[in-house]
C-alpha cells in the first residue's frame, strides 16, 4: 500500500512536468485541459463516495461510530470557523489578503475537506492500530460531505450579503440549514437503500446477473441525481445509500454480482482518484494563478490550527465516553494526516464569487495547500510514525493482533449487542435480506467454489504456461551449436 502513496506522488509530479510544457508551447492548451467542477461533481467524485461506503469494514465503523461523527460534523466545524474567522481578521488588520466575512468563512468551509489518501496507505502498510485507521478513514469519508454541504450552506448564506453586524444573526438559520440538508440527505440515501433491498429480495434476477448488476448500478446513482434535484446534498445521499445497500442489498443478490460489484466500484474509484490527481498536477501550470505569498503561508497554518482545535478537544471528550482510549499519540497522529485533496480544490473551482480576483486567488491558494500538504505531510508520514512509535508499538506480533481482535470483538459483543443490535438483527434485517432455502445456500455454495476454481485454474494455467515457455527457452539457448 506503500505503492499507492507514491503512485500518487508520482501523478502529481508527471502530471505538473506536463503541464510546464504545455505552459510553453504555442497552442493554446486552456480549453484541452480544463476541468469542469460539474465533471467532477457528478462523475468522478461519485464512485470514490460510493466505493468508500460500499466496501467499509461495517464492525470496526459502528464500534467508533461516535467518534467518527464527532471528528467529521463538529470538527469540520470547528476546523471551518477557526481558519475563516481568523484570516477575516487578519484581512482587517491588513496583514493577508482581505475577505468579507462570508468569503472568509466560505474558505474557511471548502479548505476543511480532507484527504489523507497517503496516510491511510502507509497505516496499511504499517499495521497499526484498527482503531485509528477506522478513526481516520471514517472521519475522511465522512468529512468531504460535510465541508460540501457547509460549503454549499455558506453560499447560500453570503447570497443574503452578510456583513459582521449581520453575520451572528445569520448564525443559527446557517446551522439549520446545515442540519436539514445533512439529515434529510442522509434518510434520502438510506430509503433508497432499503428500497433497493427490498427490490432484490422479492424480484429474484440471479439467474440474469447482467440485468441484476445494472440495476443496482442505477440505484447507486439514483440517491445523488434525486438529491440534487431537490437543492440536497448528492454526495451525502449517495455514501448513506451505499452503508444501507452493503449491509442488506448485497445479501439479496447472486454471489458473481456481488464480486462483480466491489471490484467494478473499485475500479471505478481507482480511474476517477487518477483523472482527478493527473488534473492537480496540470492545474499547477496551466490555470490562471494569482499568488499572495502571506495569504497562502498564513491559510497552511490555520489548517494547523484548525485541525488541532478539533482533534484534541474532541478526543479528550470521546475518551470521556468510551473504554477503548485515544491515546495521545494515535491524537497527534490523527492531527498530522489532515492532508488536503481533490474535494477542496474542486470546491475552489465550483464557488460562485462575484470578485474575480479574489475568486482566482482562493483558487490558487487552494491549490497550493493541497500540492503542499500531499507532498510534505504524505511524504514524511512514515519519518513520523517511526519517530512516535518503536517499531514494536505499530508493527503488531500475530499474538499481539490477536489479542488486540479479541478485545476489540468483545467491545464490539458489549456495546453493540444491545437494543439497537437486537433490534436489526430480529426486525430489521428480516424485514430487509431474503431468507434463503437449503437449496439455493447450496446452489450459492457450489456457484462461488465454481467461480473460485475457475479463477484458480486460469492462474494455474498462466503459471503453468510461463513456466514452459521458460523452459522451453532455456533448453533452446542450452542447445549446442552443430
Amino acid at each position: 500500500m506503500v505503492h499507492d502513496k507514491e503512485s500518487d506522488k508520482t501523478k502529481n509530479r508527471k502530471s505538473a512536468l506536463i503541464g510546464l510544457v504545455l505552459s510553453y508551447s504555442k497552442r493554446d492548451w486552456t480549453e484541452v485541459e480544463t476541468f469542469s467542477p460539474n465533471i467532477f461533481f457528478l462523475v468522478l467524485l461519485p464512485p470514490i463516495i460510493f466505493e468508500s461506503g460500499y466496501n467499509l469494514h461495517k464492525g470496526d465503523f459502528f464500534t467508533n461510530m461516535f467518534p467518527i461523527l464527532s471528528f467529521a460534523i463538529m470538527g469540520t466545524v470547528i476546523s471551518a470557523l477557526t481558519i475563516g474567522s481568523a484570516l477575516y481578521i487578519l484581512g482587517q488588520a491588513d496583514l493577508v489578503y482581505k475577505l468579507t466575512a462570508a468569503e472568509s468563512f466560505i474558505f474557511g468551509s471548502m479548505i476543511s475537506a480532507v484527504d489523507p489518501v497517503a496516510t491511510l496507505a502507509i497505516f496499511q502498510a504499517l499495521n497499526v492500530e484498527r482503531m485509528l485507521y477506522m478513526l481516520v478513514f471514517g472521519e475522511s469519508m465522512l468529512n468531504d460531505a460535510v465541508a460540501i454541504v457547509l460549503t454549499s450552506t455558506s453560499l447560500e448564506m453570503s447570497l443574503q450579503n452578510v456583513t459582521p453586524s449581520t453575520s451572528s444573526s445569520l448564525f443559527f438559520p446557517m446551522i439549520s440549514r446545515f442540519t436539514y440538508i445533512f439529515l434529510v440527505s442522509a434518510l434520502l440515501g438510506a430509503f433508497v437503500g432499503f428500497l433497493s433491498a427490498l427490490l432484490f429480495k422479492y424480484v429474484d434476477l440471479r439467474k440474469t446477473p447482467s440485468l441484476e448488476f445494472a440495476l443496482l448500478l442505477i440505484f447507486a446513482y439514483l440517491p445523488y441525481g434525486l438529491a440534487e434535484a431537490i437543492s440536497l446534498s448528492g454526495i451525502m445521499s449517495i455514501l448513506f445509500c451505499s452503508i444501507t445497500m452493503s449491509q442488506y442489498t448485497h445479501f439479496n443478490i447472486s454471489p458473481i454480482t456481488q464480486i462483480t460489484m466491489q471490484q467494478t466500484f473499485r475500479t471505478l474509484a481507482f480511474v476517477a482518484e487518477t483523472c482527478t490527481f493527473a488534473y492537480l498536477g496540470l492545474a499547477l501550470f496551466t490555470i490562471k494563478l494569482q499568488f499572495q505569498p502571506m495569504f497562502v503561508s498564513w491559510s497552511i497554518l490555520l489548517c494547523f490550527i484548525g485541525r488541532a482545535f478539533n482533534v484534541f478537544p474532541l478526543a479528550y471528550l470521546a475518551n470521556k465516553c468510551r473504554r477503548p482510549q485515544i491515546s495521545i499519540k494515535n491524537q497527534f497522529i490523527m492531527w498530522y494526516s489532515g492532508m488536503r485533496g481533490a474535494v477542496a480544490f474542486a470546491l475552489a473551482l465550483h464557488i460562485s464569487i462575484e470578485n474575480r480576483e479574489t475568486k482566482r486567488v482562493l483558487l490558487t491558494t487552494t491549490l497550493f495547500i493541497v500540492l503542499f500538504t500531499i507532498v510534505f505531510l504524505g511524504g514524511t508520514t512514515l519519518l513520523v510514525l517511526r519517530f512516535i512509535f518503536d517499531q514494536s508499538e505499530h508493527v503488531t506480533s500475530d499474538t499481539e493482533e490477536r489479542e488486540e481482535i479479541g478485545r476489540l470483538n468483545k467491545y464490539d459483543r458489549d456495546t453493540y449487542e444491545g437494543a439497537a443490535y437486537k433490534f436489526n438483527e430480529l426486525f430489521v434485517r428480516p424485514l430487509f435480506i431474503r431468507k434463503y432455502t437449503l437449496q439455493e445456500l447450496h446452489e450459492n455454495r457450489i456457484s462461488m467454489h465454481r467461480i473460485t476454481s475457475k479463477i484458480l485454474n486460469e492462474d494455474c494455467n498462466c503459471g503453468q504456461l510461463s513456466t514452459d515457455e521458460t523452459s522451453t527457452s532455456s533448453s533452446s539457448t542450452a542447445q549446442p551449436l552443430l
